[in-house]
């Protein structure tokens, strides 16, 4: 790939009026993200997505960072016991994180407000955001062919709760970009930070969309949590978890398939085996993280699920986390959930189709990467 594809990170970065500190902290991830990009063999279509990926991260951060200086009260918002959905991918997450954000006590990110987050959304208006109309276009324009797939396989919509991944990534500390990409050297440098950074960054988005909405709870939810639990409560020391537990034999051919529908465009052609066998690694790594973290933390803030109940008894499994964490299921709380429910039934946008053969995999393969997973969570699985 010719460096003439993608600038220079102090190119790139020139473009944009950061303040001198923000700058130097994102100069170092934006480096490690170009030169990885430059060395996949991307198409055409690849390399303006990615391009235009890093432009409108910066562009981002940089609106929001406007908007506080506009309006310093935002820097004040307090952020209290925000819960985090942690758990490899495809065992309930999004599940979890869109009925729990049915509750009108919850605050979560929408879709439509991370992509446009200026001026931060407001509660107090009543007429519906003009910023929503045209986001399911840009969906479709972004992802072109690939997206009816995407939709089988994941929530896209203005108003569907966003993973965290999406506002990290303007802190380039986030692993975002290695779900549409294949960036071992990006990974691999991710992997050694302690990424504080990034959530300053995300405590900064979180205070810029409750500034003005009055709800009570956050919650968050991105798989790579997982990794940098560490980091996370250091800015957010009264954080609370829940982490989903599923068959990984199910997850890593069914996460295998979302990957290779999000990276199809980039690509004139994807080895199969060795993308199985990427996120098969990649999310077993972010396990270690976390258990190497539960265990040297035993009274860490978690309650530990099963997908398979958060599938058959939602309210009962939701109304526990409550419980456990001290928070208020209330009969509003209930009626969110059924309504959510009702509104999205499973197979909505058709049936999302997988299996390990797809990708070179064996159930024994997934096992023996997963063993160490199994023995921690055999109760919940």
């Amino acid at each position: 790939m010719s460096s003439m594809a993608f600038p220079d990170a102090d190119a790139i970065l020139d473009r944009y009026r950061l303040p001198d500190d923000l700058r130097d902290k994102v100069h170092v991830g934006l480096s490690q993200l170009v030169a990885s990009l430059r060395e996949e063999p991307l198409n055409a279509t690849g390399v303006a997505k990615a391009n235009a990926a890093i432009d409108d991260d910066l562009a981002r951060l940089q609106a929001i960072l406007d908007d506080r200086a506009r309006h310093p009260e935002i820097a004040e918002v307090e952020i209290r016991q925000p819960l985090f959905i942690l758990g490899l991918p495809r065992c309930g997450t999004s599940l979890l994180h869109a009925l729990i954000g049915s509750d009108p006590q919850v605050r979560t990110p929408l879709q439509w407000e991370i992509a446009y987050p200026s001026p931060p959304p407001d509660a107090r208006v009543t007429e519906p955001d003009p910023r929503i109309d045209g986001f399911e276009a840009r969906l479709r324009e972004q992802f072109a062919g690939a997206y009816d797939d995407l939709k089988k396989a994941h929530p896209f919509g203005a108003m569907i709760p966003q993973e965290c991944g999406s506002f990290m990534s303007t802190s380039f500390q986030s692993s975002n970009p290695c779900m549409g990409y294949r960036l071992p050297r990006f990974y691999e440098w991710f992997m050694g930070i302690d990424a504080t950074f990034r959530y300053e960054v995300h405590k900064m988005w979180l205070q810029h969309l409750g500034w003005r909405s009055g709800r009570k709870h956050w919650v968050l939810k991105i798989q790579e949590h997982m990794y940098k639990m560490p980091a996370l409560l250091s800015v957010y020391p009264d954080a609370v978890f829940v982490q989903s537990h599923r068959d990984p034999t199910t997850v890593i051919p069914s996460v295998s398939q979302l990957i290779r529908s999000l990276r199809e465009p980039s690509y004139d052609g994807q080895d199969l085996q060795a993308l199985g066998r990427e996120m098969a690694h990649l999310w077993h790594d972010g396990s270690v993280c976390s258990m190497r973290y539960r265990a040297e933390h035993p009274d860490a803030p978690v309650i530990d699920i099963r997908y398979r109940d958060l599938v058959a008894d939602p309210v009962q499994t939701i109304g526990g986390i409550y419980r456990h964490f001290g928070w208020e299921f209330t009969p509003q709380s209930a009626e969110g959930i059924l309504g959510w429910l009702r509104e999205n039934p499973s197979g909505k946008h058709g049936e999302h189709r997988y299996s390990l053969d797809d990708f070179g995999l064996t159930e024994t393969y997934v096992r023996d990467v997963y063993a160490d997973y199994t023995e921690t969570y055999r109760e919940y699985l």
